[in-house]
């Protein structure tokens, strides 16, 4: 038997795996990147912790799919935020289900655990999972709280001692913790949202960008991950680093959507406006960026856009930018 594991990095995840390939099954684990998982590539970091529980490791790049079927018309809705939780893991879920045949795999398992989570893991969220992923096998089992929910395929065929498997409910960690004591798991991510869909602040960001472009990509979302995001007072996009890791982001993720703004020998915040800017939206553009550079009060600096170059000066005051921020 083989089972491919929706992993996301955290306890639960590891510990149903644990309790999946202590019973001598092979667990493939798969981290399904919608590209709203936090903004430092932990691979590295899930692959050891897979090790960890038995299990060898994959990222599934399903970025684009992601934007393009699930985000903007999910048919559970959203939550409090801008996060799909039902659809999302319906899904994840889908995506695995259809890696079954090509992995030579046999059922699909997950560290859901019944009650733990308000919108996507109670009963009646799993059951609209369940038929949104297309799982009319059975295939998905949650080792973490098997008893408590009605037999599945892999437990019904023996593939699974189902016997072996948790009950777990609701949100208490004990149960968790007292099995990563047995199994001998010291390095595992503590629980929390982890979605930057599930953030006002990042939420508040993909409205505002659907409100001025509806055509999303996927270094579109990216870069609402990094820097601060200004919307002018004419309507242009600004995007302004906060220090050399984002400015490196920012230039790697750069699209043909927008243009740097160039502060040639000046020091600062790489920062970047939407390409078709308006001439009073980008007068204010190179007085923020050079609000945001090693520069003199009331001091003229070159600054470039395109193939031109401007004078500005910076802003004497960085309060007078706050009210730009899409928070």
């Amino acid at each position: 038997m083989k089972a491919l594991a929706l992993f996301s990095g955290g306890l639960d995840s590891m510990l149903a795996m644990k309790l999946i390939t202590s019973q001598g099954i092979e667990v493939k684990a798969l981290n399904i990147n919608i590209g709203f998982g936090g903004t430092s590539d932990k691979s590295e970091i899930m692959a050891k912790r897979a090790a960890m529980a038995g299990a060898s490791f994959e990222v599934i790049d399903v970025r684009n799919t992601y934007l393009q079927e699930v985000l903007f018309n999910p048919q559970y809705g959203y939550g409090k935020h801008f996060n799909p939780c039902i659809d999302c893991h319906a899904f994840m879920f889908k995506t695995a289900l259809s890696m079954l045949k090509d992995e030579n795999a046999n059922f699909i398992i997950t560290g859901e655990v019944v009650g733990q989570r308000p919108m996507s893991q109670r009963n009646d969220a799993m059951a609209k999972v369940k038929k949104l992923a297309l799982d009319e096998e059975d295939l998905i089992l949650r080792p973490m709280c098997a008893k408590n929910l009605p037999i599945t395929k892999p437990e019904r065929e023996r593939w699974v001692d189902r016997m072996k498997l948790e009950n777990i409910s609701g949100r208490s960690r004990k149960r968790q913790l007292e099995l990563a004591l047995k199994f001998g798991f010291e390095d595992f991510e503590s629980p929390g949202g982890g979605c930057l869909l599930t953030l006002e602040s990042f939420a508040n960001k993909i409205k505002d960008f659907i409100k001025f472009d509806k055509n999303m990509q996927v270094n579109d979302a990216q870069l609402l991950k990094y820097g601060r995001h200004l919307r002018l007072p004419y309507g242009s996009k600004m995007i302004v680093g906060r220090n050399e890791l984002e400015n490196r982001f920012l230039k790697e993720l750069k699209t043909d959507k927008y243009e740097e703004l160039k502060l040639f020998d000046l020091v600062g915040a790489y920062s970047l406006v939407d390409k078709n800017i308006n001439d009073k939206d980008l007068n204010l553009a190179f007085n923020i960026a050079l609000t945001y550079a090693k520069t003199q009060p009331n001091t003229s600096y070159n600054i470039g856009f395109k193939e031109k170059i401007f004078k500005s000066v910076a802003f004497d005051d960085k309060n007078k930018i706050q009210e730009f921020f899409i928070h």
